[in-house]
């Protein structure tokens, strides 16, 4: 283990430290040839959708149910990784740490649940496993270390999120989670989470960097990251469940930076196919996005890469 780089960032992150101003947005106007091409291409879905999309230079932005609050599905994670950093910039944990894994944390067979009781691993590997391959048992278990779904909760609303929560293994949150499931968030309160970690406002410059470091490693790459160059960096988190599938990504394009975020809920198809209709949707919607921006980079995935999706 890299004890004194972990040493190094954890310095970084305690110098510093601020607190930004609630969510607020300002100066945007809508792009409506943007909205107009999402919403042709969301006509006849058979379920719910919302979408938001900012381009972070002309500050133009699409507003589709923007503010409907939606499932979060795996899209908590970003939430949960913000609770532990906030956890680690106050001392209380520490980011070279090495956890103890016990059986009684098990959730499913993933990387962390698949571990020997009283195996020993690092705490930025379980980080590094929630965000990169989504592991649900590392998941709860970085939402236990981070104080729990009512702290990081409480974390949230001093930044100014209303409407995204933990839901899952949080007092008070029952009836939420029988609606939403493990969390609830709304398209543009999610993708402004996303781009708040990339202007560094996330608890710290230092903070904000390293969780961006961690956001860009995502091995879901099949849907809405498989429409973008694969040249281009990005960060992202996506989510499914039976019935909504989510996805939040910020591209750093050739003209500029933008973000967006793509939710479903009560979807008729709930097949876990990479043909289901919600997956369909944040490809079509994640390459209408792109090519919009960067008509003269238009681009579609090589014939035949479909065979790669799972």
């Amino acid at each position: 283990m890299r004890k004194y780089a972990f040493l190094l960032i954890f310095s970084l992150i305690n110098m510093g430290n601020f607190r930004a101003q609630p969510l607020n947005i300002e100066g945007t106007r809508t792009d409506k040839a943007l909205t107009q091409k999402i919403a042709d291409a969301l006509k006849g879905f058979h379920g719910e959708v919302g979408v938001y999309v900012r381009n972070l230079r002309t500050n133009r932005i699409v507003e589709i149910r923007a503010d409907t609050i939606f499932p979060t599905a795996s899209m908590v994670k970003v939430p949960i990784l913000c609770g532990v950093f906030d956890k680690l910039s106050k001392g209380e944990l520490q980011y070279d740490q090495v956890l103890t894994y016990r059986d009684s944390l098990h959730y499913d067979d993933g990387v962390v649940g698949s571990l020997r009781d009283s195996a020993q691993i690092p705490l930025p590997y379980v980080l590094m496993l929630m965000e990169t391959l989504s592991d649900n048992t590392g998941s709860l278990w970085m939402q236990s270390l981070a104080g729990g779904g009512q702290k990081i909760n409480e974390w949230l609303a001093s930044y100014g999120f209303e409407n995204t929560r933990v839901n899952s293994r949080t007092p008070g949150r029952q009836e939420a989670q029988k609606t939403y499931g493990w969390g609830q968030t709304t398209p543009r309160e999610m993708a402004e989470l996303v781009a708040m970690i990339r202007a560094g406002k996330i608890i710290s410059p230092a903070v904000s960097e390293r969780m961006y470091r961690l956001l860009g490693r995502q091995f879901w790459d099949g849907d809405g990251l498989s429409q973008i160059p694969p040249t281009i960096q990005v960060i992202a988190k996506n989510g499914a469940v039976n019935q909504a599938k989510s996805e939040v990504v910020l591209v750093h394009a050739p003209h500029g930076d933008y973000v967006f975020c793509i939710t479903t809920k009560n979807q008729i198809d709930d097949r876990w196919q990479p043909d289901n209709e919600g997956r369909v949707l944040l490809r079509t919607v994640s390459r209408l996005i792109w090519n919009h921006y960067e008509p003269k980079y238009s681009w579609q995935p090589l014939e035949g890469s479909s065979r790669w999706q799972y």
